[in-house]
């Protein structure tokens, strides 16, 4: 992940760099002091993550996330800055910062704030769906749902490829379709399919075709 620091005291922005080399798979690709700084390296370079300092010689850092956003709305934002007003921290999460932290920061809390950051975007990476588990793990609410408990041979990631197949197929889909879809074999198809059954997300009947025995269609519990 690569991150920019936005920071006008370059003693402030070295601390922070060395709080960020202790967390894995972070980067720190640059660093800018003003906000036109700051909107030139943005629009020429792709961090993931501005640590942006508030108070810089042209202007404030929360006023620029506009801007920042016009450019590359893909970016995230972490507020770094001594403000503790509740009108800042309001104005923050409407233009929806993913974090704020206050100066003087302790090493513990950034690089705290920093790892629930992180963690979140893994918590989403490669997922076409979500559930009410994630959702809660996300947002930090205590969850009502029961974990997800997998057997042997079934991979979470497949599993929800093949929940995500089912939900499309209004007609039902076969074992030989499936595995077709999900590019396994047909084995893997039905473990995958019968599984679901067993967990009551899904149903099976048998169909009867024009010749030959009868095949079992499976169904989207909806």
């Amino acid at each position: 992940m690569n991150v920019l620091i936005t920071e006008d005291d370059f003693r402030v922005a070295h601390i922070h760099e060395q709080f960020l080399a202790g967390i894995d798979g972070i980067t720190v690709i640059g660093k800018t002091s003003t906000c036109k700084e700051t909107l030139d390296f943005v629009a020429t370079q792709q961090p993931n993550l501005i640590l942006l300092d508030n108070y810089m010689p042209d202007g404030l850092g929360i006023d620029l996330i506009d801007n920042i956003h016009a450019i590359s709305p893909q970016i995230d934002i972490i507020l770094v800055s001594a403000e503790n007003e509740m009108r800042y921290f309001e104005k923050a999460l409407r233009k929806g910062v993913k974090g704020i932290i206050i100066k003087p920061a302790t090493r513990e809390n950034f690089v705290a704030t920093i790892e629930n950051y992180v963690a979140k975007q893994k918590l989403l990476e490669n997922r076409e769906v979500v559930d009410q588990e994630v959702i809660d793990q996300f947002f930090g609410t205590p969850s009502t749902t029961k974990p997800t408990e997998f057997i042997k041979g079934i991979d979470p990631l497949s599993l929800e490829k093949v929940e995500t197949i089912l939900k499309t197929e209004q007609k039902g889909i076969t074992i030989e379709a499936m595995g077709k879809k999900m590019k396994a074999s047909r084995t893997t198809a039905r473990r995958y399919l019968e599984y679901l059954v067993s967990t009551e997300k899904c149903y099976a009947e048998l169909a009867y075709g024009i010749v030959g025995r009868p095949e079992r269609h499976y169904y989207y519990k909806r």
